[in-house]
């Protein structure tokens, strides 16, 4: 069935605060991931303890472009605040992240998209502005 799926700046700005995301399509060296996101052996292992440790998470899209399209990749956007003083982000930053903040898993990023950056899409957020722009794609 179909669903709307957020951009992660949407997320951002709706949430009035920086937002952590994860993506499963390459790793920090660009090296592209083997697998598709529904097959994904480091998602799936996320998404698992994502939900047995009460974590609230949703899938989204990266950050909303004018200029390209593309399909869901197997992105989500952890409901977790970027706060180091926050014990269930020490958590989750500890289960993805070794002590040196290198990654545990293979073929993802661990990401934080900033409020500000995420404002400079508010006009986004405007009635209609995409049924106006796929008019003109």
């Amino acid at each position: 069935m179909p669903r709307a799926i957020e951009h992660i700046d949407a997320i951002a700005r709706r949430k009035q605060r920086d937002v952590l995301f994860l993506t499963f399509f390459d790793d920090p060296n660009g090296e592209r991931s083997p697998h598709h996101w529904e097959a994904h052996p480091t998602r799936a292992t996320i998404v698992e303890w994502l939900d047995s440790h009460g974590y609230a998470w949703q899938p989204c899209g990266e950050v909303a472009s004018e200029t390209v399209m593309r399909s869901y990749r197997g992105s989500i956007y952890i409901d977790v605040p970027y706060d180091r003083d926050d014990a269930s982000y020490r958590a989750l930053e500890a289960f993805l992240e070794f002590p040196d903040r290198s990654l545990r898993m293979p073929h993802m990023r661990f990401l934080v998209l900033d409020l500000q950056s995420a404002q400079k899409n508010a006009h986004h957020d405007e009635p209609g502005f995409w049924e106006r722009w796929a008019e003109d794609f």
